[in-house]
């Protein structure tokens, strides 16, 4: 067990070795960035803290002493581990694949079909998307950035508005057979197709006041499966208007009822320095989301 309170303060210790390394105290500032009188009152500092001389001041040109040879050899390769290995790290989490989760809905309706452009322009980023409805928070070694659908406020992280997107209700034509509904009453006599782990719809109803009421049927299906559904009539979905605009303005589903309209998509990520391929990343996704 290393006892911490015994050791000198790590800028004393750095500037010490700094010293050593390049033989002056102008030089090891420069090398610290601080002035070279910083550099001179650490090193008086070390001395008082260790209670030995680490210096031989008989003659102009500081000389260390047998003590100030030994600890300057236990911080050269102290330090000199400490760089291998944040060098070993930062190497590898710059080749780790950049992991991306969002529900599957927004990877199939907008990231997949607009990714083949960010890995043209950075071939040599590996990714994996991963796609769930469950809130998964970006962590070191695991998440870079989660795709978070909602009107933001997830504490802890940082979070940045990506692309608009209300809440619809929709449908086929098919399926309501010339008669939209007008009241959201009129919605429970359809069946009603859910996404796999999440309850917007549920969510919707409860809103309204109709969550004791039974819809006729619920079918739960992955994301894209629930859309593929709503377009062939076989119920009713509630979903984000980003993910249908297509079928929207071609006429192959309705939006009955919009909710929610201040909600969208987010990028949330750990707060503090990012990552190379996650930079790039973001810098992508923003310049994309200007173009929906």
């Amino acid at each position: 067990m290393i006892d911490w309170k015994a050791l000198p303060p790590l800028a004393s210790l750095r500037a010490f070795c700094a010293y050593v390394q390049t033989g002056s105290v102008v030089d090891a500032g420069a090398a610290l960035n601080v002035s070279h009188a910083a550099i001179s009152q650490q090193l008086r500092g070390l001395e008082g803290h260790l209670g030995i001389s680490l210096f031989d001041r008989s003659s102009r040109a500081l000389a260390l002493t047998a003590e100030g040879r030994d600890v300057a050899r236990a911080l050269e390769g102290g330090f000199s581990q400490i760089a291998s290995g944040i060098e070993a790290l930062t190497e590898a989490s710059s080749l780790r694949a950049l992991n991306v989760a969002c529900t599957p809905t927004f990877a199939s309706t907008w990231l997949m079909p607009r990714l083949a452009g960010f890995q043209a322009q950075h071939p040599g980023i590996d990714m994996v998307v991963t796609p769930s409805p469950a809130l998964t928070d970006p962590a070191p070694g695991g998440i870079d950035v989660a795709l978070r659908h909602g009107t933001g406020g997830w504490d802890g992280f940082d979070v940045e508005p990506l692309v608009a997107a209300p809440l619809v209700v929709v449908g086929a034509p098919s399926l309501f057979k010339g008669k939209v509904p007008r009241q959201p009453e009129d919605l429970l006599d359809y069946p009603w197709l859910e996404e796999l782990g999440t309850h917007e719809s549920s969510a919707w109803l409860a809103f309204l006041g109709m969550d004791r009421k039974r819809v006729s049927a619920r079918t739960q299906v992955p994301g894209h499966l629930m859309i593929d559904g709503a377009r062939n009539g076989q119920g009713i979905a509630v979903t984000t208007r980003i993910a249908v605009s297509e079928d929207l303005a071609a006429g192959r589903l309705i939006a009955v009822f919009e909710e929610r309209r201040d909600a969208g998509y987010h990028i949330v990520t750990r707060k503090g320095a990012h990552r190379p391929p996650l930079k790039a990343f973001l810098l992508w996704l923003r310049r994309e989301a200007a173009k929906t």
